[in-house]
């Protein structure tokens, strides 16, 4: 007997999504930083064993859009609605339970297993320990009135606990069912993906305000050998004050990024790597579709 299936993650941002995606892949797959809206795609993460296989996805979190690049993102995380053979619907104990109603209610419709993950639960062990069980208490009971069919768990996807616990269950919901893909493979991502994640993430965690929403980073060369890695990276801002920030007084600051960059790409990579990186301006790009579609934000 084989199991597969898809196992696919939502929730609102910044509840620990990408963390817990790279808790259960066993790699890190996702961008995981402390800013909201950090995921745009949705990623794949495959899980092999002789017996089974798990799809895991990654999706942004949900939020009401502004411009069209968050309509895309919005449509990546209802898209995992509707191929999920398990869904895993993260919070954690600080999140209004009510907030984005509008997708809470197409889980609540759900026919499949769902799991709800309540994460996070390592910062009520700061307060005094009966007060945190009270507090977790009401917690999973407001939950359980808002999704009646789920099963609720309680994690810290950050160390790494109920992830064990959590994997089990998955395992006994999957259904029987041959491989989707190759035992080998370990995601739905190229290469180039991973590279531009990864500037992008560098960025992210060294700017502020509106200069990391503000970026697209695509990869216009990829060039591996048995020794090394050659890699050309357009990194693309909506003004051309955005695009002085990002370079920084006499380029130290897209140094410092490239070389952050290079670091974790040659540790993803296992090879040497010869980075350059650019910097374009491409106005509005995130309300163009056009651009939005070659940057690889279409759902369908």
């Amino acid at each position: 007997m084989h199991k597969a299936g898809f196992v696919n993650i939502v929730g609102n941002p910044n509840v620990g999504k990408s963390t817990l995606m790279n808790q259960l892949v066993g790699e890190r797959i996702s961008i995981a930083t402390f800013k909201a809206q950090t995921t745009r795609h949705r990623i794949m993460g495959i899980v092999n064993t002789d017996d089974m296989q798990i799809v895991f996805s990654d999706t942004p979190g949900v939020l009401k859009p502004n411009y069209k690049l968050q309509e895309s993102m919005l449509a990546f995380s209802v898209s995992a609605l509707q191929d999920a053979d398990v869904l895993l619907y993260v919070t954690d104990v600080v999140e209004n339970p009510e907030k984005n109603m509008d997708f809470l209610e197409k889980v609540q419709k759900m026919t499949i297993p769902v799991l709800l993950l309540i994460n996070k639960i390592d910062e009520l062990s700061s307060e005094a320990n009966k007060t945190s069980q009270t507090k977790l208490g009401d917690i999973v009971a407001r939950w359980h009135e808002l999704l009646p069919n789920a099963e609720i768990l309680p994690i810290s996807a950050k160390n790494k606990f109920g992830v064990d616990m959590l994997l089990k269950r998955i395992q006994e919901l999957l259904p029987e069912s041959p491989a989707y893909f190759d035992k080998d493979q370990l995601t739905d991502k190229p290469a180039r993906f991973f590279v531009s994640e990864i500037i992008r993430e560098k960025i992210l965690l060294y700017y502020d305000k509106e200069i990391p929403y503000s970026v697209e980073v695509r990869v216009e060369r990829f060039k591996e050998t048995e020794k090394n890695i050659h890699i050309n990276a357009v990194i693309y801002v909506e003004r051309d004050s955005q695009k002085g920030i990002i370079i920084g007084h006499q380029g130290i600051a897209l140094k410092k990024v490239s070389t952050e960059a290079r670091k974790a790409l040659e540790k993803f990579f296992a090879k040497p790597i010869f980075l350059e990186t650019f910097v374009k301006v491409d106005k509005d790009w995130r309300s163009n579709q056009r651009e939005l579609d070659s940057f690889g934000y279409n759902p369908e």
